[in-house]
């Protein structure tokens, strides 16, 4: 499809969203909150999607849904159906993975169609193969294709944006390095996360290129490699913080989002550019055995993970599964207070706090999914943001911090 015969068919299409997974524990809390955006005068035309019509329904009855919201069935292995569903709505937020076994006919259907897509996705080895894949199609359509746009990467990759910009505006000059720490966090993975993490541990156990994907912080910017970064591993002291540190375990990806944002963005904070992602712990001793006891535990779990048998029971009885997660209370009592610290290439230094209400991995995520959704398709047009393969930060950028700030319950501000 030609970019101006897909824009005049954008335009004409009946549904702004569709949330494809509305059924599972996440889509439906995508949907509760679409449900409510739109009772509050949002301005926008929805539906739910997913392979069960009675199930949708029984959805839609539960989050006092208006009775005339759409129902669209669709299943995410029939390419047929799935080319239906992205041809009636201007965007689609889909909550159906792990993505590397569910995700991909979605995502190339949106792209052929100039259909805006975000997702919860949190698998670099998928995202690594699928921008190639996707990108011409996205690119001629004027489809915007945007990853992780939940607790994995959001407040990270819109964190180092902000505080870049902070940088820029009050220095003249960006920040060579930033430290990404987590500083408080309660809450829970979420059912799809975990098995999302699962099964590209076996991807990796099976795929030397893939596990060379996972260790590569530049496995997301085609092209381009810039210097070592810090190592994640271990415990560490950061001095700007004052505090022992030790891993985190989504390092992994937010690291590689917050460089692909950046490579995207053309590089405007040098191409020397360094970003780490650590839990803080305190300092003195406490602090100290705190990060040594988590290195040490992560060491363990790591090579548990990486052995097929254990991984597999891990998988089964401790974990949460997919459509399983915390009750309301559980998810409006967690939180999380993330700390960023960078230092210009002339010695001064910047602290930026992200701060969100909910529990990250389910009651902020469905928020910030839909302002994600609702940033593509109200504020940015694609003079904007042309169609392609898209970070929320390089993609919405500041524009999307005002709406998590607005309806999301995020907080973004500089400390000190």
């Amino acid at each position: 499809m030609a970019p101006r015969a897909a824009r005049r068919s954008r335009n004409a299409r009946p549904l702004d969203l569709v949330v494809f997974g509305a059924t599972g524990f996440t889509g439906r809390l995508v949907a509760e909150v679409l449900a409510a955006r739109s009772a509050a005068g949002a301005g926008f035309t929805w539906a739910m999607a997913g392979r069960a019509a009675d199930k949708l329904a029984k959805v839609r009855r539960a989050i006092a849904a208006p009775e005339d919201t759409p129902l669209i069935a669709a299943d995410a292995n029939d390419p047929a159906a799935l080319a239906a569903l992205v041809a009636r709505t201007r965007v689609v937020i889909t909550t159906v993975g792990p993505y590397q076994r569910y995700g991909e006919a979605l995502a190339a259907a949106c792209a052929e169609a100039g259909t805006d897509y975000v997702d919860l996705c949190g698998e670099p080895v998928w995202m690594a193969r699928m921008i190639p894949r996707l990108e011409p199609a996205a690119r001629a359509s004027g489809a915007r294709i945007v990853f992780s746009c939940g607790f994995d990467s959001i407040p990270f990759d819109l964190g180092v944006v902000f505080l870049q910009a902070e940088a820029q505006r009050r220095f003249g000059q960006p920040l060579q390095r930033v430290h990404g720490l987590v500083r408080r966090m309660k809450g829970t993975a979420s059912g799809g996360t975990v098995a999302s993490l699962l099964a590209t541990l076996d991807e990796t156990g099976r795929d030397a290129a893939a596990a060379r994907t996972m260790a590569d912080p530049f496995a997301l910017t085609p092209g381009f490699r810039g210097p070592p970064q810090p190592d994640g591993d271990g415990a560490a002291y950061d001095e700007l913080a004052g505090s022992w540190t030790g891993p985190f375990i989504m390092a992994t990806i937010n690291t590689k989002n917050v460089h692909r944002s950046h490579f995207l963005r053309g590089h405007p904070w040098g191409t020397d550019f360094e970003y780490g992602e650590r839990l803080m712990l305190g300092d003195g001793a406490l602090g100290r055995a705190k990060a040594e006891g988590l290195a040490g535990a992560t060491r363990l779990q790591n090579l548990l993970l990486g052995f097929g048998p254990s991984r597999r029971l891990i998988g089964r009885l401790a974990l949460p599964q997919p459509g399983q997660g915390p009750d309301r209370r559980q998810r409006e009592a967690g939180f999380y207070d993330l700390l960023f610290i960078g230092r210009s290439a002339d010695g001064r230094v910047l602290r930026a706090t992200v701060h969100g209400d909910g529990d990250p991995g389910y009651g902020s995520t469905s928020r910030m999914i839909v302002e994600a959704a609702l940033c593509l398709a109200q504020d940015l047009g694609r003079e904007h943001t042309p169609g392609g393969v898209w970070t929320p930060g390089a993609a919405m950028g500041l524009a999307l911090v005002r709406r998590l700030e607005a309806h999301a319950g995020l907080v973004f501000a500089i400390e000190g």
